[in-house]
């Protein structure tokens, strides 16, 4: 009985995070991923920091929404299935609600010079934010000391700011070089597996 108390604290811990994160984000994946980490890594301790970077790496690279998939993974590996549908049902809540009400008065905020006002500073925001993430990941990257992965991290760069090449297409090659990458030096020690890509 006091195990089963003890699970559903965790699993109203964990729908109240997503459903504050998801609530309190604006600008996409990327930040509630940042958000997440910080929650779940630093605050909560649920999760070490390779964990999320995984994370990060299979919600980039899977189809859908990266938040939702974010917290199907988190969710199943705090709680299992449970844990997976009590935080997916925290994160899409939140925009489920604010999209509904925002639609019923769309006109009035699509006029609106405050709220227009508004969303230009939460851009600003948003920025120093995906910024926050990039530094952070950049940092997980060069940590590793891998040749492989740092010259994989400037390709990228490149390939997606300059020339324009699908997010895509790199995160396959990062994907199908990361797998060849294992398979030539299978008895090196992987520090943190494919994701460094």
């Amino acid at each position: 009985m006091v195990m089963m108390k003890k699970d559903y604290g965790k699993l109203w811990t964990l729908f109240r995070s997503m459903f504050a994160l998801s609530a309190c984000t604006f600008g996409g994946g990327f930040v509630i991923v940042s958000l997440m980490k910080k929650k779940f890594v630093e605050e909560l301790h649920w999760l070490e920091e390779d964990e999320m970077l995984d994370v990060t790496a299979i919600t980039q690279s899977s189809p859908g929404p990266l938040p939702v998939n974010a917290s199907v993974i988190i969710g199943y590996r705090i709680a299992g299935v449970a844990g997976s549908l009590t935080a997916i049902s925290g994160t899409i809540l939140p925009p489920m609600i604010i999209i509904s009400i925002i639609s019923l008065f769309y006109d009035q905020f699509r006029a609106n010079p405050y709220i227009a006002a508004a969303l230009q500073v939460m851009r600003a925001g948003v920025a120093a934010v995906i910024f926050d993430v990039v530094i952070d990941l950049a940092g997980n990257v060069l940590k590793t000391r891998r040749v492989l992965y740092i010259v994989m991290m400037i390709a990228a760069f490149v390939a997606t700011y300059l020339l324009d090449v699908s997010a895509m297409l790199i995160i396959l090659a990062c994907l199908g070089i990361g797998l060849a990458d294992l398979f030539i030096t299978p008895g090196r020690k992987r520090e943190g597996g494919w994701h460094k890509c």
